[in-house]
């Protein structure tokens, strides 16, 4: 079963941890996304499990223009 979140507050202290071929995941993003000038992000937000229960935790997606923000998860809860 898929765990969902919910983000509940605006993304703040966002960071750019890798771009173009820095990216791992990059072929992967361009076949099922499209080609775009792919980045790997991180910042802090508050969010809320699916119990209800929210809490503050560090947060990693991938964003590319024309895309928007892709596969975000939790990377660890602050």
């Amino acid at each position: 079963m898929l765990k969902t979140i919910k983000i509940i507050s605006r993304i703040s202290s966002v960071e750019t941890i890798a771009e173009g071929h820095g990216i791992r995941e990059l072929t992967q993003l361009r076949e099922r996304y499209g080609l775009g000038n792919w980045r790997k992000k991180k910042g802090i937000a508050v969010v809320e499990m699916p119990n209800g229960v929210s809490a503050k935790a560090e947060i990693h997606w991938y964003e590319a223009h024309g895309v928007g923000k892709v596969k975000m998860k939790v990377k660890r809860w602050l």
